[in-house]
């Protein structure tokens, strides 16, 4: 078989070469903390790079220069014409290191090529350009108010929107480079300066859009990026008094404890946390379609994806044919390291991970359940996780409630889409959810029953800008994107005047 693997640029190897430092006040800052944090390829398990371990003093001196910027009004008060030429520039510079970008998150996280082409990189523009236009768009309201006093004076009131101020993004390691833009955009785009801190795992692309947006003419302060430890770096930032609004991304504990902490001083926080996302398959749908959409809704990422379906229930008289159409399609898929554009598997993000996805599967072995696994990966020392159906897991097992976040998917018989709502909806998560009929009427009607924040009818896991995004129940708090997405990051001013 010929050699299919990307040859990795000349400047993607020089940038992990760098001894890289945090990015603060526009350009790099040693890091008061001697210790460096090693990034892996998680395709061989070897060291690739390091990152700074930020001190907690550290992210205090990119907090005080986040909030001086946006005192100084730099950002916050340049016309919002001039912010949103500023955000189209930045994106056509990520535009044209496409390609650079898109390797350096392979290498890190261990997606697809493919992936990180498409998504990381191809779709993460269209939500800058997205956000960009709302730069122009930030409206308020005129209202009219029934004030009897004093007799015969007249009020106008109308709203405005501000920006909230100093907004600390924390990113998780799955879509390291568009959950971060996820943050970035939306803050620069209402004026706001914003630090944030990537995952340790994967640190380095973040790091690349820091400089590029420097190069499109993001002032000095607005954007800056801290690395360094969850227990640490994490927690002085969402802990800082100067930060106005926490934007989180990752697990439901972590974000109980960061809502926790904004508590004590009322700090705005957007959280998206986890999912154990249902996919109900009622017996009218279109076999071949469900096959397709479900392999992609469920192993999209090595499963690595919030809003991945986990959970496929399946009417009881197509269960049999819909299962063997999924084992077919598990073992057919190759497995390979990311920078392979032939492999459709690729490793878990890091060698913790994998070996959290394998005890889920080792308890479900040990308790005698039924998996149907695709081909395992490459020998050597990659973190790699075969594809691996469950089919009709017993409720004790742990990967029946629990968020695996692997290339693990339960297939479950129902009697009847009644049985397939109610398991459905028994869970304290709700971030998105699936329904695949040919039936319209069946559709209107089960949608509004299905507890998720993000129902599909026939597709699962694509997401659009315009699509505000979000969770119920534990599952999160706030939305992203749509024509609304600014209004996290502004606070409403009511200005009465007399006259």
């Amino acid at each position: 078989m010929p050699d299919t693997t990307v040859a990795v640029m000349d400047n993607v190897l020089r940038f992990l070469e760098r001894q890289h430092g945090l990015y603060i006040d526009g350009q790099w800052q040693s890091s008061q903390s001697a210790t460096r944090l090693p990034v892996y390829n998680p395709a061989d398990g070897k060291q690739i790079a390091t990152s700074a371990d930020a001190s907690a003093d550290d992210v205090a001196r990119a907090v005080q220069s986040a909030h001086r910027a946006f005192s100084d009004g730099v950002w916050s008060r340049r016309l919002p014409a001039e912010r949103e030429r500023i955000l189209l520039r930045y994106a056509d510079l990520v535009e044209q290191h496409a390609e650079e970008l898109a390797q350096l998150e392979t290498l890190e996280q261990g997606k697809s090529i493919n992936i990180s082409r498409a998504f990381e990189v191809g779709c993460t523009l269209n939500w800058m350009r997205y956000a960009a236009g709302l730069s122009t768009k930030i409206t308020g309201q005129t209202l009219d108010v029934s004030i009897p006093m004093p007799p015969g004076a007249n009020y106008q009131v109308y709203i405005r929107k501000e920006p909230i101020g100093v907004v600390a993004g924390i990113v998780p390691w799955n879509f390291p480079l568009m959950i971060g833009i996820w943050k970035v955009m939306p803050a620069l785009a209402a004026g706001c300066s914003i630090v944030i801190k990537p995952s340790e795992t994967t640190p380095l692309t973040l790091l690349r859009m820091a400089e590029l947006a420097s190069e499109a003419g993001v002032p000095p302060g607005v954007f800056n990026v801290v690395t360094g430890s969850g227990a640490v770096c994490g927690k002085a930032l969402t802990e800082h008094p100067l930060v106005a609004k926490v934007s989180f991304t990752g697990s439901t504990a972590v974000g109980k404890g960061i809502a926790r902490a904004a508590a004590d001083r009322l700090t705005r926080v957007t959280l998206e946390l986890g999912g154990k996302n249902p996919a109900i398959v009622l017996k009218d749908a279109d076999i071949p379609q469900v096959v397709e959409g479900l392999m992609m809704g469920s192993f999209l990422n090595q499963g690595q994806v919030c809003a991945a379906s986990s959970r496929i229930y399946i009417e009881a008289p197509i269960y049999d044919q819909l299962v063997a159409g999924f084992e077919q399609a598990v073992k057919s898929l190759s497995v390979g390291p990311g920078m392979d554009p032939a492999a459709q598997i690729n490793p878990l993000v890091s060698r913790a991970h994998r070996d959290k996805v394998a005890a889920y599967l080792e308890d479900a072995r040990n308790k005698r359940a039924e998996l149907i696994g695709g081909a395992s990966g490459p020998a050597g020392d990659g973190f790699y996780i075969p594809p691996t159906l469950v089919v009709n897991p017993d409720d004790s097992l742990n990967l029946t409630r629990e968020e695996v976040f692997g290339p693990v998917v339960n297939l479950i018989r129902v009697a009847d889409g009644e049985e397939a709502l109610q398991k459905a909806n028994d869970t304290d998560y709700g971030l998105t959810a699936s329904l695949w009929t040919t039936s319209l009427q069946t559709a209107m009607a089960y949608t509004p029953r299905i507890q998720a924040g993000t129902v599909w009818v026939n597709t699962h896991t694509l997401i659009d800008a315009n699509m505000p995004f979000g969770g119920f129940k534990q599952s999160g708090s706030g939305r992203d994107f749509g024509p609304d997405w600014l209004d996290a990051y502004t606070e409403s001013k009511s200005v009465c005047i007399r006259y």
